[in-house]
């Protein structure tokens, strides 16, 4: 009897063990991937700050400003779902990286934000350091050369949703009915 009670408790030992090991490993990569947001400037030109998301849940999106329809879309609807979630909206952040550092300078960045949210924040940074951000969060992208000197970009076009903690939750596709993009922003906000 002794001996199948010491087992028993190796065994959950064992697993506190691998438990605690796992949720420190997923903590690593949550602060990882923040780290690698604080290389990038944002649209005024000042260095991201990770302590702009302690303690907030954001919404990262990969794009460029001369994509023809897929990133337009998606910064509208993240500005009409800040909208509908009216005093709320303020306890997210959204953020809009660039996929096209070549082209999406500070200035750039800050000139295409004026149509949507003023509350999005946009990120760039040399082509090194975009594809390190879009590494950590396996997010892909290719360029695609269209011609004299003419080129877009191919990327994945969903918004990933991290709670407070660092931890992605969810995604937003811009292809949702917009009610559930909205269920899961208020589920994001309220989550601890």
């Amino acid at each position: 009897m002794r001996r199948a009670t010491r087992h028993l408790l190796t065994i959950a030992i064992a697993l506190l063990a691998a438990g605690l090991l796992a949720s420190s490993m997923a903590r690593a990569q949550e602060e990882a991937r923040v780290h690698h947001l604080e290389a990038l400037t944002d649209q005024s030109g000042a260095s991201f700050r990770a302590t702009r998301l302690a303690g907030r849940p954001y919404a990262l999106f990969f794009g460029f400003t001369h994509c023809p329809d897929i990133c337009p879309t998606t910064l509208l609807q993240m500005s009409n779902l800040l909208q509908q979630l009216g005093a709320d909206a303020d306890r997210i952040i959204i953020i809009f990286v660039t996929v096209d550092p070549e082209r999406d300078t500070p200035g750039v960045l800050e000139s295409y934000l004026t149509s949507f949210d003023s509350r999005i924040i946009a990120l760039t940074g040399t082509p090194a350091q975009i594809k390190s951000v879009a590494a950590a969060w396996k997010a892909v992208y290719d360029r695609i050369d269209e011609g004299n000197n003419a080129y877009t970009i191919a990327h994945s076009a969903h918004v990933y949703l991290m709670d407070r903690s660092g931890r992605q939750r969810d995604t937003l596709n811009f292809q949702e009915d917009q009610a559930l993009q909205l269920r899961k922003l208020k589920d994001l906000i309220a989550a601890p």
